[in-house]
């Protein structure tokens, strides 16, 4: 298994915006990926304007088909709600005990 980490900052006063706009119009175009699995969404307790999303794929194949073919859209979608642009790093998955992630995987 696979993971996308994406770190950011964002405007806390379009911080509604952002969420809904996550909801209605990423996380669909995410769940018609190849090899999509899960994606977790925090924001830091103290510091609120630090956000990071976790994308879990099956494989590192599928994450960067979607890193290379749909990610710039979806940065583009995005990119108004950021202070700065995303940091992205890409991981390997040694463990979960999650039955979700682990059947999806």
């Amino acid at each position: 298994m696979f993971a996308r980490k994406l770190e950011f900052d964002l405007m806390l006063v379009k911080k509604e915006e952002f969420l809904r706009k996550v909801r209605d119009e990423v996380l669909p175009i995410l769940k018609k990926q190849a090899g999509f699995i899960d994606v977790l969404g925090l924001t830091e307790e103290l510091k609120v304007e630090k956000a990071l999303l976790i994308s879990l794929w099956a494989t590192k194949e599928h994450a960067m088909t979607y890193q290379r073919e749909v990610f710039p859209k979806i940065a583009a979608l995005l990119r108004p709600y950021l202070l700065k642009p995303f940091v992205v790093t890409s991981c390997v998955v040694e463990t979960t005990i999650s039955e979700h992630i682990l059947a999806a995987a």
